[in-house]
């Protein structure tokens, strides 16, 4: 089965309840029909968008109602009390609805009862603040799903770009010990898997950036590219996978040469991001590669200084299950009974 009526909804999680992430899910069930967007379901305290939404909610139980109710109104499956909401005030009951919401969505997902997982913002102090441990959702969801955490990559994907960085949050002195030619070869691959599987690209195309300037000058401005990145190359190309690299990062995201590549792998974060953001900073996309289910989420964090204004951009989240439901017909799933 391919066609959106023949799959389960979407699980989104609404995040912590005081930030903007019920908001944005209200107002991406508003312009569903603008946006052609398949049967999601809303999960986490149900105050949370009554709080900040007077549109129509359908509080339901399972994934069966949730398609039903679809059409009419917005889908919650109500999780708990938080308690007393004020948007932009985080609470710890907040950040434990949250936390309970993920883990609901990720047993739907890995169930089959919902095709894919869409996770709003979280605060990581709030989540810390009730013992959580782990550095984002992304290693508790891969945690979850029995995957460990390096093996699970995360993708920035927009309409003209994505991006891979090898290295996320650590100093950027750290970056040049960290880079190995195994983690490229190793994210390289899974990147090239996922773009298959994910994205229907039968034989993807791969650039990876270089670290320094020039992609070090012939060795006159670093040697990792000759000692590091080179080799990962040359591994990758014998087993048959399309990629070029180190390339110059000056010029790797100019429009005639981005187009060329179904992703660029970037040595560091903000080497991938600060051009993604540029280009897609309303409709970018955190998906992540390399899990048995498909996870994708907004580009943006809680926003608790807008919450409950009307002032937060439902785009990204819109933009994040457009995706999620793209990548579930690429998988081609199948709608498992529902709960």
């Amino acid at each position: 089965m391919s066609t959106d009526d023949q799959r389960c909804p979407i699980a989104v999680t609404m995040g912590d309840p005081a930030g903007v992430g019920p908001e944005v899910a209200a107002r991406a069930w508003a312009a569903r029909r603008d946006h052609d967007l398949p049967p999601f379901v809303a999960i986490g305290d149900i105050a949370a968008v009554e709080a900040v939404w007077d549109g129509p909610v359908a509080r339901i139980g399972d994934m069966g109602e949730a398609a039903r109710a679809f059409d009419t109104a917005l889908p919650v499956w109500h999780l708990e009390d938080s308690g007393p909401l004020t948007p932009g005030a985080p609470t710890p009951a907040g950040a434990t609805c949250a936390l309970h919401a993920l883990e609901t969505g990720i047993g739907l997902t890995r169930t089959g009862a919902s095709a894919a997982l869409v996770t709003g913002p979280v605060s990581k102090h709030a989540l810390h603040g009730i013992g959580y441990t782990h550095p984002g959702q992304t290693e508790f969801i891969a945690e979850r799903c029995g995957i460990t955490a390096t093996n699970a990559v995360m993708m920035l994907a927009g309409p003209s770009l994505r991006v891979v960085p090898l290295t996320v949050h650590i100093p950027l002195a750290e970056v040049a010990e960290r880079l190995t030619p195994d983690l490229i070869v190793a994210k390289a691959r899974m990147v090239a898997r996922g773009l298959s599987r994910d994205f229907g690209i039968a034989e993807p195309r791969i650039a990876i950036a270089g670290l320094n300037p020039h992609a070090g000058e012939s060795g006159q401005l670093g040697d990792e590219e000759i000692r590091i990145i080179a080799p990962a190359v040359a591994q990758l190309a014998e087993e048959g996978i399309e990629v070029d690299g180190p390339l110059a990062a000056d010029a790797l995201f100019a429009p005639g040469i981005r187009s060329q590549y179904d992703a660029i792998l970037c040595c560091y974060h903000d080497q991938a991001l600060a051009p993604f953001k540029a280009l897609h900073f309303h409709d970018g996309v955190n998906l992540t590669l390399g899990l048995p289910i498909i996870r994708t989420s907004p580009d943006h964090g809680t926003a608790f200084d807008i919450a409950g204004m009307g002032k937060a951009d439902a785009g990204p989240t819109i933009a994040a299950i457009a995706m999620a439901a793209r990548m579930a017909a690429a998988r081609d799933s199948a709608c498992a009974p529902a709960q």
